[in-house]
């Protein structure tokens, strides 16, 4: 069952992570300008609503990228990502699992974005509906 939470659909799902509900949103770009949105930690500050800055030796993340964020401009906290394969990654923030984040891509070219979040964190929805917004716009701005 899908839920609306603005432009944005929210189900829960089994992913490799266990259940986990699933934020989605379409975007009129490629799946792989999204994946480069989605991967590029140059532009994490534009798309995350939490993430205000991003320290890290990888501009784009691989598995085993460690690094750290600074969230909601004030606290800096350490990330690993734990999996990188082609259009989906998980990470740990301060040792502690955080979302997962993919892009799937559509029959008619275009692709949607979504998040992976934690049974117990369905609170963050709205700031993962706000996410994938933001990166619907950069995907967008990057093909034009």
């Amino acid at each position: 069952m899908a839920l609306e939470l603005g432009a944005s659909s929210v189900s829960l799902e089994r992913t490799p992570d266990g259940r986990r509900l699933l934020v989605r949103h379409d975007v009129d770009a490629s799946v792989d300008t999204v994946w480069d949105v989605l991967t590029d930690t140059d532009c994490w500050a534009d798309w995350g609503p939490s993430v205000t800055a991003v320290e890290t030796a990888d501009r784009y993340i691989t598995a085993g990228t460690t690094g750290r964020v600074r969230v909601a401009d004030a606290v800096w906290l350490p990330f690993e990502v734990t999996a990188c394969v082609p259009y989906r990654w998980t990470w740990t923030v301060a040792r502690l699992p955080a979302t997962g984040h993919f892009a799937e891509k559509r029959a008619d070219s275009s692709a949607v974005v979504g998040f992976e979040i934690p049974p117990l964190a369905t609170g963050y929805a709205p700031v993962c509906a706000r996410a994938c917004q933001r990166i619907a716009a950069l995907g967008k701005q990057r093909e034009a």
